[in-house]
């Protein structure tokens, strides 16, 4: 048996991106770490759900506590960097956040992680972090340099099949109005013309990976309800009757039955790949 680190930007993302790849492993009898670098301070909670007094930063951590004790998880460490907020936010410059972090600390930090676990498999987002977002983007950064400073070779990107979510959204009428709904939500949260980081442009080709570039597919179907109940776990971000707690169970299996990664340095063969450990 083997160690997964599944290494996240704020908290939330481990159950909506890789949650269904980590029950997988801890039932198949791996180790299984939750790393996350901010406590997602910058986000909007649902209206009335935080406490008079209540930091939105505290509640968020305890959520992924809920969040990691329905996954199965082993461990949940912060890396103690401030939430950065969406591209083009003031709070990018806050010399606090993880995107201002200086790189080789951070790197340290989640190194000495990865040391402490004697780490087999580690999981981070691919290169613009999914669809830009800064915090996503230094996950990857600071994953890939840590993984190199500590030899580890079987280093995963999360992703979106971007070719299969365009191919679903013209061919069901249900998973396109579910999508649609989606990136409603999201728009609601940051300016689209802001779409980018300081260094780079995000384009709409950005949004995921091209299915021909996918090398592992992870199958997770037997585990989506505890998946949507460990995204309902962050209570202050999603409410029950949020987009993704009105989701069909069909539309939800549709867009989140599996979970896709590129295996940098591997080209898709004969299909995907299917386990992270194989």
């Amino acid at each position: 048996m083997g160690t997964m680190v599944n290494f996240h930007a704020h908290p939330d993302d481990e159950a909506i991106a890789t949650s269904g790849t980590m029950m997988k492993a801890a039932d198949d009898g791996h180790r299984v770490v939750l790393v996350v670098a901010t406590r997602g301070e910058q986000g909007e909670p649902v209206s009335g759900v935080l406490e008079p007094g209540e930091r939105l930063g505290e509640r968020r951590a305890a959520e992924t506590l809920d969040s990691a004790a329905i996954i199965g998880a082993h461990r949940v460490e912060f890396l103690g960097y401030e939430d950065s907020g969406m591209a083009g936010d003031p709070a990018n410059d806050n010399p606090a956040c993880f995107w201002r972090a200086d790189f080789d600390e951070a790197v340290e930090r989640l190194a000495r992680i990865l040391i402490e676990e004697s780490a087999d498999v580690l999981t981070v987002y691919d290169e613009h972090g999914g669809y830009g977002h800064p915090d996503h983007i230094q996950v990857h950064r600071v994953g890939v340099g840590a993984a190199r400073k500590v030899g580890i070779e079987r280093v995963f990107y999360a992703t979106m099949n971007r070719t299969r979510i365009l191919r679903q959204m013209a061919e069901v009428e249900s998973f396109a109005e579910a999508m649609e709904a989606m990136e409603t939500e999201r728009l609601e949260r940051f300016d689209p013309e802001d779409f980018g980081t300081a260094e780079e442009e995000i384009t709409q080709e950005d949004f995921g990976t091209a299915e021909e570039e996918i090398t592992h597919a992870v199958d997770v179907t037997s585990y989506l309800g505890r998946k949507r109940a460990a995204m309902l776990a962050h209570t202050s971000q999603i409410a029950p009757d949020s987009f993704f707690g009105d989701m069909t169970e069909e539309q939800f299996a549709d867009a989140f039955g599996v979970e896709w990664f590129v295996a940098p340095g591997l080209a898709q063969t004969d299909g995907f790949a299917t386990d992270l450990f194989g």
